[in-house]
């Protein structure tokens, strides 16, 4: 993990298409900027880990539903 140190209104460069900017710091929070390209999803990591799991439900239900209609029990 890299570690970096920002004050307010300065920012970091991902590659050539993401910047990151550090826009507000009060009461122990600080507020990012983010400008990306439209095709680059941004999340929070909490968001994120519920998206992938609720994909992976989806992903196994269709599954089931598959072998179900392939060979349906009478």
């Amino acid at each position: 993990m890299l570690v970096l140190t920002r004050k307010l209104n300065e920012t970091i460069q991902i590659g050539e298409d993401i910047e990151i900017t550090v826009v507000g710091i009060q009461d122990g929070q600080i507020k990012l900027g983010i400008s990306a390209p439209k095709h680059v999803d941004i999340h929070r990591k909490e968001i994120y880990l519920s998206i992938q799991e609720e994909n992976s439900s989806a992903a196994s239900l269709s599954a089931d539903l598959l072998k179900h209609l392939k060979n349906p029990k009478p």
